[in-house]
Parts: C-alpha cells; sequence; structure tokens
C-alpha cells in the first residue's frame, strides 16, 4: 500500500468494539488523508454496527473496506449482540502532492 506508507498524518491500529458502544460525533485532525477500515469481524446478529460519515449511513462487511475522509463528521454505533473488529489504516489524500507531504509535520 504505497499510499500508506509514509503517512506520517496517520496511524495503522486494530479497532475493537464491544456491544453497547456508541462513538459520539467527533471530527479527524486534518483533511489530508483518507481513513481505510478493513472489516476482520463483523456480527451480524442484534442491531449490528454502523457509522456515519457526514449524512451518509454505511455498514462493514468482513473482508470489505470502507473509505472515508474522516475530516467529516463521524460516528459509530455498535449494537451487535458480539464484539465488532477492524483494522484501520490512514493513507494519503489522492490530491495532496509529493511536496505538501514533505512540508507536514507528523500529527
Amino acid at each position: 500500500m504505497p499510499n500508506a506508507i509514509g503517512c506520517t498524518r496517520g496511524q495503522v491500529k486494530y479497532s475493537i468494539m464491544m456491544p453497547g458502544t456508541h462513538i459520539w460525533p467527533h471530527t479527524g485532525p486534518t483533511n489530508c488523508r483518507l481513513r481505510m477500515h478493513l472489516g476482520l469481524v463483523i456480527p451480524t446478529t442484534g442491531d449490528g454496527v454502523r457509522l456515519r460519515c457526514a449524512d451518509d449511513i454505511r455498514t462493514w462487511e468482513e473482508g470489505k473496506v470502507l473509505i472515508f475522509d474522516d475530516s467529516f463528521e463521524h460516528e459509530v454505533w455498535q449494537q451487535a449482540d458480539t464484539f465488532r473488529l477492524i483494522l484501520i489504516v490512514d493513507v494519503w489524500h489522492p490530491d495532496i502532492t509529493e511536496r505538501e507531504k514533505k512540508t507536514l509535520s507528523p500529527i
């Protein structure tokens, strides 16, 4: 993933959410990256798990990637019966030039 290598304004991490979790509306710190969520363990029981980014609501699927700009307001609901596990990988926004990447300090 060349666009993730050296993305000093992003992270690579796992996110696990237990049933009953709600991540309140918030925004990411920058618009120079996009956030990718790879569904690893996605429950299908209960009311499921949802992500709202701006006015768009999505759900995860195991083995599929969801990409969004986390500088827009977003929130997550986890109302399934079991845990949800995703891999988060931040990548440079495709509109950021190589020169701009070099001038941006790490977050």
